[in-house]
């Protein structure tokens, strides 16, 4: 025990041992009460071990009640917190080199931060893609990044992401209210929405086909036909035997449901934030029609070979705001 600690238990027993063995002075000063529902019910006579009795009313009326104030040490109260450990910091960075195994969600649990400070302060488009070797920032507070389009102000931004301009203003050492469109500001407390967040750690899209088994990814490749021509394949060929299950691969609405020579059967769901998703070379016509609300994992339709397919296998395709994606950066 400490030798504050100590002092403090020698206090509480010289305290306990006056009330018990000095029956017959009155030691605690007292203060009046108005309030007779806190009077003190008197206690029977008790021998004193001297002799004689003890009478309870001269520890204290019933009509009062003990002020132990005079004996609490303004030690045991404590002092209040230093005023610059509640204060809003300025925003300053620390740096750590990547290592080999590295997570972001464990780098960020380690400094005490949330991943969206992490992903937002150094721009990282997708969590699985970080490398070792590669120095991230560090900052000593939450928050996310934010550039200033035209017609912000620091209230319509800090009502966005329910701060105060003044903590935006603090925490950017800014000198001016006064925004211009592309200024980056971080802000304290931030968050990304859902969506952003299930972007870039890769976990927007269920994979339609549960083998996932990529014959063919995204990008530049050579005609699968034999030309000899290179060809930008707008999405990523799933391999799987004809009849095997083709899901939802996020909750939307189908756009329509049709067949052409190039992608057969095929399906275009419309989603949220800007998303879509194509699943093509079905085997035979779908099971859902145009304008059907379909949930993530609900079976759409079948793999199949139909139209210019090499072999039964799913060609699956997401737009971003009518731009190909890739998917795989997408898929849980």
């Amino acid at each position: 025990m400490s030798d504050l600690g100590k002092k403090y238990l020698l206090r509480l027993l010289m305290v306990v041992t006056v009330f018990f063995y000095l029956p017959g002075i009155n030691f605690f000063p007292v203060r009046v009460k108005s309030d007779s529902s806190l009077a003190v019910p008197a206690l029977p006579e008790a021998e004193n071990g001297m002799g004689g009795t003890a009478n309870p009313e001269s520890f204290f009326h019933a009509e009062y009640i003990l002020d132990f104030d005079f004996f609490v040490d303004p030690e045991l109260t404590g002092i209040p917190e230093p005023e610059g450990f509640s204060m809003l910091q300025i925003l300053t960075y620390n740096s750590y080199t990547l290592q080999s195994g590295d997570m972001i969600g464990v780098i960020a649990r380690n400094t005490g931060l949330n991943e969206d400070t992490l992903v937002s302060v150094n721009n990282i488009s997708n969590t699985r893609t970080i490398r070792a070797g590669n120095p991230i920032r560090i900052p000593n507070q939450d928050g996310i990044m934010y550039n200033v389009r035209a017609g912000d102000s620091l209230e319509s931004i800090a009502e966005q992401y329910g701060t105060t301009p003044s903590r935006i203003i603090t925490v950017n050492e800014l000198f001016s209210e006064n925004l211009k469109a592309g200024l980056s500001l971080f802000i304290p407390g931030g968050r990304m929405d859902w969506v952003r967040r299930q972007e870039i750690n890769g976990d927007l899209f269920l994979w339609p086909v549960a083998n996932r088994y990529v014959t063919s990814p995204y990008g530049w490749r050579l005609d699968p036909f034999g030309s000899g021509q290179r060809q930008f394949h707008t999405g990523i060929d799933i391999g799987a035997s004809t009849g095997t299950p083709v899901l939802a691969a996020m909750p939307g609405r189908v756009t329509y449901v049709s067949f052409n020579d190039d992608l057969g059967h095929h399906i275009r769901i419309s989603h949220h934030s800007g998303y879509s998703t194509l699943y093509a070379h079905l085997n035979g016509v779908p099971p859902v029609r145009p304008g059907a609300n379909v949930q993530a994992g609900q079976r759409i339709g079948y793999v199949g070979a139909s139209g210019r397919a090499t072999g039964p296998h799913l060609h699956f395709t997401v737009y971003k705001d009518g731009v190909t994606v890739n998917p795989r950066t997408l898929m849980r």
